[in-house]
């Protein structure tokens, strides 16, 4: 067989693959769905780096979790775990990397939803630090939304604090929707909205997904940490700016009272327990 036959059937090779992935790709949800992906716990935690003692809590450890939209026009992958896949040595065996730790990496519960990388359209983190980017390379395909402020620190010469740049290297040369301390209504019908929430990094963000039987839902990134911090008002002492974290907290608080919403924080282990997980939806 010469070249030009092998290019040819190579062509035809790709373009049936192709074509497969997108018969067996699910049809477009008719309103708005949530995936929850689970992606390992952080145990061991100092409490006082929260201002919090052991006993003002009723659970000190946490888990990590990031999550899929699908919506009638796209997807969004928002957070991407704690742990990078590529750490799995695909023999069963969770990975632990000081008091972090995770049974299961992300893609194949991605898989299991029937959406792989190449179809997020979308893809965003609530913040830059390194348990919510682990696997942020796999997605900068998609089209990367964030804040300037927080862009700007990520690929800063020398950015400190809990990051791990070479997780997140990949969204330099992204298609990137850059926002400057703004909300974006990424699907254009108001259902799918980032919301502008600095404080704990310089451009952290929540999402807000309207469902039609669940209601309207706020994925909360570390706006929170835990439950416990939005009775007594505390903050975590390694916050970016404290005074924006508490005007960035009662923004979303009173949002979450005048849409009669429900807020998801991210790494409460009750909050995650109580949840669907994927295959399953939230709708």
């Amino acid at each position: 067989m010469n070249w030009q036959r092998w290019i040819a059937v190579g062509a035809l090779a790709t373009s049936l693959l192709v074509a497969a992935h997108a018969q067996n790709k699910p049809k477009p949800p008719a309103t708005p769905r949530i995936y929850v992906f689970e992606n390992g716990a952080i145990k061991g935690l100092d409490v006082a780096l929260f201002n919090f003692k052991r006993e003002e809590l009723k659970e000190v450890d946490f888990v990590d979790a990031s999550y899929l939209i699908v919506h009638p026009r796209g997807t969004l992958m928002f957070d991407s775990g704690t742990v990078p896949d590529n750490q799995f040595k695909g023999d069963g065996k969770p990975v632990v990397e000081g008091v972090i730790s995770a049974t299961q990496p992300l893609l194949p519960q991605l898989a299991s939803t029937g959406y792989g990388v190449g179809d997020i359209d979308y893809f965003a983190m609530s913040h830059y630090h390194s348990d919510h980017t682990a696997n942020a390379n796999l997605f900068a395909k998609a089209t990367w939304i964030v804040q300037k402020a927080e862009r700007d620190f990520m690929f800063s010469d020398k950015p400190a604090g809990i990051v791990q740049p070479a997780t997140y290297d990949a969204l330099r040369n992204a298609k990137t929707k850059l926002l400057d301390n703004q909300d974006f209504d990424v699907f254009g019908d108001g259902t799918v909205v980032i919301m502008s929430t600095p404080g704990h990094t310089p451009g952290h963000q929540v999402l807000a997904v309207k469902l039609a039987n669940a209601g309207t839902i706020v994925l909360g990134g570390d706006l929170y940490h835990y439950p416990e911090e939005r009775t007594t008002g505390r903050t975590p002492t390694f916050e970016f700016n404290v005074e924006q974290s508490k005007a960035s907290r009662a923004r979303i608080e009173k949002y979450l009272k005048d849409t009669h919403g429900t807020l998801w924080i991210e790494h409460d282990k009750a909050t995650l327990v109580s949840l669907p997980k994927a295959p399953k939806y939230v709708d």
